[in-house]
């Protein structure tokens, strides 16, 4: 496969994060950081964000990096937000938007990189602009978007009970 140091520690970081994500979704219906799930893939999605700095197959600033720092971004916003402003309220509302975008996000990499390098000799794609990528991103993007819809209804109804 051909992976650093770095990239193996990268690697196998974003695997845990990963789970502990869809850990998240299946157990809550969102990435709750007040459980263990949720902490898991916190903080493992910050270092795999931060470690994703150091790699790269080209000099200089590219598209992977930006979208390591927003990711970033995202859970550190929600991380405040989920700290700062405790209870069910409208912050809720983008902690979780964020979170779960934050996991859609980590997918493109996710996705080009798996597709690309598995199975060894013989990849599922060739390519970042491979049709199969492109598919399955959009089947991501649409899983966020019924996602939020039903993340959003679940904190309006707790909100309304309160």
């Amino acid at each position: 496969m051909g992976l650093s140091i770095l990239g193996i520690f990268h690697t196998i970081i974003g695997i845990i994060a990963i789970v502990a994500g869809v850990i998240a979704f299946t157990k809550s219906g969102k990435i709750d950081l007040g459980k263990l799930p949720g902490k898991i893939y916190f903080y493992f999605t910050l270092v795999t964000s931060l470690t994703a700095l150091g790699l790269s197959s080209v000099k200089g600033v590219n598209p992977g990096h930006i979208l390591a720092l927003l990711v970033v971004t995202l859970v550190v916003v929600a991380y405040l937000l989920h700290a700062r402003k405790p209870g069910n309220n409208r912050a809720r509302y983008i902690e979780t938007f964020f979170l779960s975008f934050s996991f859609f996000l980590s997918m493109i990499p996710t996705v080009n990189e798996t597709f690309n390098r598995i199975p060894l000799g013989h990849p599922l794609a060739h390519g970042p602009n491979d049709p199969l990528i492109a598919k399955t991103l959009l089947l991501l993007l649409i899983m966020l978007i019924v996602g939020a819809v039903l993340q959003f209804r679940k904190i309006y109804q707790t909100n309304k009970a309160i």
